[in-house]
């Protein structure tokens, strides 16, 4: 990389990098400033002294938001290595199996159904370690374990990345969810044929739990019509209380429901599941607190 100064004068700071890596991600001074807990023209000014230092500008500013220029692109590639390889160097020297830190990532469909035990039981054993929780998609949570953001994510299957370990958990069936007043409410069997024909509330694109529901129709050779569409489980479940549809929900989030205007059956012959699955980065240092929470998720097969 050109450098104006000299390999002798070339000195960049960590936390500029970090910094760097941010506003990438953000793609945006503003946001990536909020992200950090500074302000804007602290935040300008530490990006000026790395493209002092470099000989060149990292960012090409538009408008509202910033590009990598070619020389920001090379930078932040090794930005990552170096970060990662610091991160991972003091969480190792650190690493004692009681203190520290674990980010857990989860998706929106198992965060709070089983997440809350495990982390209580977890927490009672290990008091002084601290669990940060990130519950987003299941593309966001593979990003942050590729960046090494996260130590481990809890994910359902598939998971189309090649470079990160996958281990299966254990299966969940999905139930039948039903208004209180609908006319299968009352039936001892239920079977695909009949929610053939009945609207379907379903999740957002991003969810993968309307994948693994609609893999499920496909197989049986229908596919749902879908009323309605959105991007919060509890919705599901509220609007087909409000009879706008059926739907087919995880076992966990079935279980703990306890509203009367909605029930939920099991159907009858093969029955729709997903796959939880843990997922971890093979290349990132896993401290021995991580090992032992992953144990934990072990403990739920």
């Amino acid at each position: 990389m050109p450098n104006g100064h000299g390999l002798q004068g070339f000195q960049v700071e960590i936390g500029q990098l970090r910094y760097f890596l941010k506003i990438a991600e953000c793609g945006n001074f503003t946001r990536a400033a909020e992200a950090l807990l500074m302000t804007q023209p602290a935040l300008s000014r530490a990006v000026a002294k790395l493209e002092e230092e470099i000989g060149q500008p990292v960012f090409e500013r538009q408008s509202r938001n910033v590009l990598l220029t070619d020389a920001g692109r090379l930078l932040h590639a090794r930005a990552e290595q170096i970060l990662s390889l610091i991160d991972d160097t003091l969480a190792e020297i650190t690493d004692d199996g009681e203190t520290g830190r674990i980010r857990i990532g989860a998706i929106p469909t198992i965060t709070p159904f089983l997440l809350p035990a495990v982390l209580r039981t977890f927490s009672d054993h290990y008091p002084r370690a601290q669990i940060m929780v990130y519950e987003e998609t299941t593309d966001a949570l593979l990003q942050r374990c590729n960046r090494g953001e996260v130590d481990l994510a809890l994910l359902a299957a598939p998971i189309p990345q090649q470079y990160l370990a996958v281990e299966p958990l254990f299966d969940e069936e999905l139930r039948l969810v039903l208004p209180a007043d609908h006319e299968l409410a009352g039936k001892k069997r239920i079977t695909v044929d009949d929610i053939r024909h009945e609207p379907f509330v379903l999740l957002d694109e991003t969810h993968c739990l309307s994948e693994n529901v609609l893999s499920f129709c496909r197989q049986r050779s229908f596919h749902p019509v879908s009323m309605q569409r959105t991007s919060q489980l509890a919705t599901v479940q509220e609007l087909v209380s409000l009879g706008h549809g059926v739907s087919l929900i995880p076992a966990m989030a079935a279980t703990l429901d306890t509203c009367p205007r909605r029930i939920y059956r099991s159907l009858s012959g093969p029955k729709p599941t997903r796959s939880i699955v843990l997922v971890t980065n093979p290349y990132r240092f896993q401290s021995r607190l991580s090992q032992r929470f992953q144990d934990e998720l072990r403990g739920l097969r």
